[in-house]
């Protein structure tokens, strides 16, 4: 009796270390599979971790490589992108390590993207720059171009002025003498001499051209009378006046000299009543020099 229940005992201890046994295989079992689960999963945001850092250590290698951004700022991030690489391949990764990684990854992200806006803000003010400087460069040379114009301009004029010149000393002029301006009203279609002023309607100028031995052949010459009021205004030829080379002339008078003294007289028609009191002048020019010039009173 005693045998049997001492046997029946054994048989239930054994049992139960049996039960203990295969419970702390089954818990070591899921334990160790567990662990493995972590293992990998570790494993594998370190593997995208490395990756995230590898890219951004990339970018900021680009960013240097442009030479855009302070580089103060760009050797910084580099150096704890490298560190943090280092740390991530050296330590042992737990959950605590992998959340502190990630934090410092996403502090290096934020000073990135700072860096990277002040590169974009720096590229758009460099391409301001050069498109101003584009700018300037054109109108520098459109500038250049219009001086160039002016100093062919002014060197051209410069030797037409010297050309006339040079024409002007070596053209011979009429000795011109006796210049003189009257007044005439009109009777009976004849010209009656008078100083009334309300009462002209004809100024008449005349001038004596006086000999030259040294004209051998006869010569075509031009002479221009010009009338001025007592306001120094030019008066017209019945309301026709004469421009030559933008000088301003009452009347233009065309003769042949044999070198022989000689007179010339021309009217100019003006309206009657159109004349004031005053001192008139007559100046007579052959081309654009003038050669004498005469006052009369008309009252």
């Amino acid at each position: 009796m005693d045998l049997q229940e001492n046997t029946f005992n054994y048989k239930i201890i054994l049992a139960a270390l049996v039960a203990v046994i295969i419970g702390i295989l089954i818990a070591f079992y899921y334990s160790y599979a567990q662990s493995q689960n972590q293992i990998i999963y570790l494993e594998d945001e370190k593997t995208l971790l490395v990756r995230d850092l590898t890219l951004m250590k990339t970018e900021v290698d680009r960013l240097s490589a442009l030479n855009e951004v302070n580089e103060i700022e760009l050797q910084d991030s580099r150096d704890r992108v490298q560190q943090l690489l280092d740390s991530v391949g050296r330590l042992n990764f737990t959950i605590g390590k992998l959340s502190e990684f990630r934090t410092q990854l996403r502090n290096l992200e934020a000073q990135y993207d700072s860096i990277k806006l002040n590169n974009n803000l720096l590229r758009y003010n460099n391409r301001l720059l050069a498109s101003q400087y584009q700018e300037t460069r054109e109108m520098l040379e459109e500038l250049r171009g219009r001086s160039n114009t002016l100093a062919e301009t002014e060197a051209l004029l410069r030797r037409k002025n010297q050309e006339l010149s040079r024409e002007l000393k070596m053209k011979s002029y009429l000795n011109l003498v006796n210049a003189e301006g009257s007044g005439f009203r009109m009777k009976s279609g004849r010209p009656i001499k008078t100083n009334k002023a309300s009462t002209i309607e004809k100024l008449r100028g005349c001038v004596t051209i006086q000999a030259d031995p040294n004209t051998i052949t006869p010569k075509e010459k031009v002479l221009y009378f010009q009338f001025l009021g007592p306001n120094m205004g030019i008066i017209e030829d019945n309301a026709n006046i004469i421009s030559v080379n933008g000088n301003i002339y009452s009347k233009r008078v065309t003769l042949i000299f044999r070198g022989e003294e000689m007179s010339v007289c021309d009217f100019i028609t003006v309206p009657e009543g159109s004349l004031l009191d005053g001192t008139y002048t007559l100046n007579v020019f052959e081309d654009e020099k003038l050669l004498a010039t005469a006052e009369f009173q008309l009252k």
